[in-house]
């Protein structure tokens, strides 16, 4: 058996996994060219990739012999999963195991914009901090007893609703159907207008793209802050660079884009109503661990004819 494995992985897992097929590894730090990976799939009998390798018909049909994509992430929208079933082809995911340093790393982005976190520092850095203290200096924002609003009731969004417990937050949510839930369920404007934090938890797909748009930002209070560790593209960037520079909320906290990498010349980058990270949601040595031996382990289940550990629905 061959396998194409189009990142290098923490851990042993690529070692472990070389114990049973052999791998052809991509080992350079930046993403592989997709003409590497059509010529270098065709012999293959399996590939793993990661989020930004896009697997769609034309990858699928360069590999004949292909019979399981393994997907180092729990979201799936860069594989062409319809048509990998139509051919046979297994398509398998890494869910559950990032949920909770997901979860850490949106309570983190709602403590950093709501406190101004990031502009503290940055000002210190700066040599810039010219007063010892004022009553009215950096005047940020409280989190215990606000409304967290949630869109998107799966894993993540209840690991981060479970948090909010612990500062006495009132929970709502949308999601696709009400879960038997102690949170509230609301429709989606009433979760626009009441939500003092919102946290974006959905999976992208073609109901999703830009669901968060011009329309449904100007539904937001002034004071309230949008944060999205999902995927870039539920959210319109344009409508909500709009947004922030106009006032219609306070503030966001971003750890996805449209686009990744962003650019210098990007405008939420201009922006100090906002805090951006580098797609660092599931970015703990724990985590990416564990989504290395699942991946590698769905791998070699479905080659072996075997029941992988999470398989795409």
């Amino acid at each position: 058996m061959k396998v194409l494995v189009t990142r290098q992985l923490p851990g042993k897992w690529l070692d472990y996994l070389s114990s049973y097929v052999s791998v052809e590894l991509w080992d350079k730090e930046y993403p592989p060219p997709r003409d590497w990976i059509i010529e270098h799939v065709k012999d293959k009998d399996g590939i793993l990739v990661t989020l930004t390798e896009r697997v769609d018909k034309e990858v699928i049909d360069s590999a004949p012999r292909l019979k399981v994509i393994s997907t180092y992430s729990v979201g799936y929208d860069h594989i062409d999963v319809q048509y990998a079933k139509k051919r046979g082809i297994i398509v398998t995911y890494t869910p559950e195991v990032l949920t909770d340093a997901t979860a850490d790393l949106i309570f983190g982005l709602i403590i950093a914009v709501a406190r101004r976190i990031v502009e503290g520092d940055k000002l210190i850095r700066e040599g810039k901090w010219n007063t010892s203290w004022h009553p009215m200096f950096m005047l940020g924002t409280e989190v215990h007893g606000k409304v967290l609003g949630i869109l998107g009731m799966g894993r993540i969004g209840m690991a981060v609703a479970k948090r909010a417990k612990g500062f006495d937050m009132k929970v709502i949510y949308n999601s696709r159907r009400p879960h038997n839930v102690e949170w509230q369920f609301v429709d989606l404007d009433t979760l626009f207008r009441e939500s003092d934090y919102l946290v974006i938890a959905v999976d992208l797909n073609p109901s999703t793209y830009h669901l968060v748009n011009e329309d449904k930002l100007r539904l937001m209070k002034r004071s309230s802050f949008l944060i999205n560790a999902s995927r870039g593209a539920v959210v319109d960037e344009k409508a909500l660079v709009k947004a922030l520079k106009e006032g219609w909320i306070r503030g966001a906290a971003l750890d996805v884009f449209e686009r990744e990498p962003i650019g210098a010349d990007n405008e939420l980058v201009k922006l100090d109503n906002v805090v951006l990270t580098p797609h660092l949601g599931s970015a703990t040595w724990e985590t990416r661990e564990k989504m290395a031996e699942v991946a590698v382990k769905n791998m070699l289940f479905a080659l072996r004819g075997e029941r992988p550990i999470y398989e795409v629905p």
